[in-house]
């Protein structure tokens, strides 16, 4: 009886151990979550506020003192050219994604599969161009552009941007080439399908995390992307987001605060939401991507 009555207390004991365990785990989610999402929730609020709910000092900053408008939002499509902005940011973001593949995925598989003895070497080199900084580059860059004869043109991004987004993307598909067995493929080929078409069909449902995670990569970065954006191009109606709606909406010593708000908010709720529903593909993309090879 006494054995059994301490078992049952050891389990008790542990059962409430178990329990405080997870309870501090989702408070600490819930925490976080919060922390994380803060920002974003109070840029929504803000953005649907009146100008005289805003700058009372003895209203409540967390919630409508008076009723929310949809005033800013509407003036942002109405006033402005955030319309343009998008529709450039969204082109620019889709074509750098296709040359980013396009080149990117050749580029990694011979890199990882083709095993020649300056593949190692080449890769390393290909990564450190990421790292050099932009503010280093656009000087140089500028020259090309103007050489090519984009200079205010948003294609002048269309050019450029892949020059970031490539060397990553190839480094990052490099590690999941290599982590896909090469049987695979010479199974494929030994079944009549030429190397193309074995690399097509067996190899790259394979290595789809990793595109995934490439296509996010590659458009945040060019919708996020400032100091190009910036340097290249100077009529409003080539300007992307991240230029055209601060040099819209920032005149002199006025900020269109709600509706700086409210444009942050348009912006990001589409490119959360895409980027959720791909979540475990993008994360699964980056780790693997990070050990394999």
């Amino acid at each position: 009886m006494t054995a059994a009555r301490d078992a049952a207390v050891l389990r008790r004991k542990y059962a409430r151990r178990y329990v405080a365990g997870r309870v501090g785990v989702y408070v600490a989610a819930i925490t976080a979550a919060l922390l994380c999402a803060g920002p974003f929730l109070w840029a929504a609020l803000n953005s649907l506020k009146l100008d005289t709910d805003l700058i009372k000092p003895t209203n409540n900053p967390f919630w409508f003192n008076k009723p929310p408008t949809l005033d800013h939002i509407a003036f942002l499509f109405t006033d402005t050219g955030f319309p343009t902005f998008v529709w450039n940011t969204l082109w620019v973001g889709l074509l750098v994604v296709a040359i980013t593949l396009a080149l990117g995925l050749p580029a990694a598989y011979a890199l990882a599969r083709l095993n020649r003895p300056w593949a190692g070497w080449m890769g390393i080199g290909i990564f450190l161009v990421y790292l050099v900084p932009p503010s280093l580059l656009f000087l140089s860059l500028s020259r090309v552009v103007v050489a090519l004869g984009l200079q205010d043109s948003t294609w002048s991004l269309v050019v450029i941007y892949p020059t970031i987004t490539i060397p990553v993307s190839i480094w990052l598909l490099m590690g999941f080439f290599k982590g896909v067995p090469q049987d695979i493929e010479e199974q494929a080929m030994v079944d009549g399908y030429s190397r193309l078409s074995a690399i097509v069909r067996a190899v790259l449902p394979l290595v789809f995390p990793g595109i995934v995670a490439v296509v996010v990569f590659a458009f945040t970065l060019t919708a996020s992307e400032f100091i190009y954006a910036l340097a290249f191009i100077a009529p409003t109606d080539q300007q992307t987001v991240s230029t055209g709606v601060p040099a819209d909406l920032v005149l002199g010593d006025v900020f269109s605060w709600q509706e700086l708000l409210g444009a942050t908010v348009l912006v990001a709720v589409p490119i959360a939401f895409v980027f959720n529903l791909f979540l475990d593909r993008f994360v699964s993309g980056f780790t693997a991507g990070a050990v394999k090879g």
